[in-house]
Order: C-alpha cells, then structure tokens, then sequence
C-alpha cells in the first residue's frame, strides 16, 4: 500500500499542474480574444492641473521629470468620503512622524477622486488645507475610470523615487511600508515589492473567499511561491518600473 501511494502522489500531483497550466492557458486565450487595444492616456482639461491648498490651479507634473520626492503615495478613490479620513489619518501621522526621524524623507500624498458621486474630493482637500499642497494632492478625475485608471492618472504625475499604491480603505496598516520597501530592496533587481500580510481586515462573502483562495492557489503554484497575496492593498514600484508598468496597462477596470 506504502508503495502504491508513493506512485500515486506523483501522478495526482502532475494531473494537478496539468489542469492549473490549461486553465491558465484557458484565461490567456480568453484574454487575448476579448482584449481591447491599449487605451491611450486622455486627459480631459480639468485633469491636467491639480487645485492646491490656496484654491490656485496649478499644472500637473509628468513621471518622465526627473524625482523630487523619496516616496509618492497613490491613492485611487470612488464614493470614499466615510472610510478616506481613517486611512489619510493613519497614513500622514506616519509619514509626518517618519520625516521628523529622518529630515531627508520627503514624501507625497496624491488622492485621485474616480469620479465619485460623493464629497470624497472635499474630504481629500481638507488634508490638502492641512498639510500642504506639496504634501498632499488631489486630482479629481471628470468621470470614472476604474482603479485601474484611476491608479494610472495618479502614477503619471508623481515626483517620487519610489511609488506606492495604496488602497483607500486602510485595509493594510500604513506602518507596513517599511517591510515593503525592505522587500524592494531585497528584490533588487527586480522592481516591484508587495506586502503580504497573514490577516484580513475586510470581511468577505464565502463565494468570494473561495475564489481568492483559489486565485491565489493558482498563482502560487504557476508564478510566485514566496507572496502569500498578491492582491493586498500595498504594491510599491520604483519609478522606472512604475513608468514601464502603467504605459503598457490594457485594463483599466480591475
């Protein structure tokens, strides 16, 4: 019996990865069928200039300028004007209390109102008023995108090095950029570091917890072994791998 199970482990276990490579392949072909051409960064005329602090237009920077900030901090928002002043706030005394640390650590806060049918752009002004205009940004885009353009338009007018994406909800505890950017640079060359942590602190429907685990399952065992979630609130890009990222993007809903 000992023997016949010994054979048989590698048997199930190949059947496995052959089903996980044609239901990756399944996807791809599916992806490539249905995918629609690139879109092209539009920017309406209200999008290229952000209000600061002083209720002044002024014009929105470019990711092929040269950085002026160590960090840059993107925030894509929809409808967030109840859940955006706890994750701002948990955010900003970070930041505030790391750059008194360290005075070279300059950093930017940029809140990009997807459109959004509430005050979330007010609320992100308010923290604008407070800190600063060089602090903290706030571009509000004239119709939704999806987060993944929303992400986009905000990538392609920060000053920083390095540019974190983070969610607005504070799904994940601000203070964990620090092992974020230690996995950057444990990861060099490679450009891209995502934090993973070992709980949630959203609750999700069982339908939807079941297709994470196995989303996740499948990138573990066909891409990543050593990220446990890849689809956390925290990804931090260095600004060239941010530039290479976001100007080949092909969805913008995700």
């Amino acid at each position: 019996r000992a023997m016949a199970l010994a054979l048989a482990l590698p048997a199930a276990a190949a059947a496995l990865a052959a089903l996980a490579t044609l239901l990756l392949g399944l996807i791809c072909m599916i992806a490539h069928v249905t995918a629609r051409k690139m879109p092209t960064l539009h920017r309406y005329e209200e999008e290229k200039f952000f209000v600061n602090a002083e209720g002044r237009k002024e014009s929105v920077p470019s990711i092929h300028d040269p950085p002026t900030k160590e960090l840059s901090v993107v925030v894509p928002s929809y409808n967030e004007e109840e859940r955006l002043p706890l994750m701002m706030d948990e955010a900003l005394e970070y930041l505030e209390k790391r750059q008194k640390r360290d005075p070279s650590f300059t950093y930017e806060v940029i809140v990009v109102d997807d459109g959004s049918k509430d005050q979330t752009t007010k609320v992100a002004m308010n923290y604008c008023k407070k800190y600063g205009s060089d602090k903290v940004r706030v571009l509000s885009l004239v119709k939704n995108r999806g987060k993944g353009g929303a992400v986009r338009m905000g990538v392609f007018i920060s000053r920083g090095k390095k540019i974190l994406m983070a969610d607005a909800d504070g799904a994940t505890k601000f203070p964990d950029i620090e092992k974020v950017e230690e996995g950057l640079k444990n990861l060099q060359p490679w450009p891209v570091s995502i934090n993973s942590h070992g709980f949630s602190l959203i609750h999700r429907s069982y339908f939807r917890t079941l297709l994470m685990y196995g989303f996740h399952f499948l990138v573990w065992f066909l891409c990543v072994k050593d990220i446990r979630d890849t689809q956390c609130g925290f990804k931090l890009f260095t600004r060239e791998a941010a530039l290479r990222t976001f100007s080949t993007l092909h969805i913008e809903r995700w």
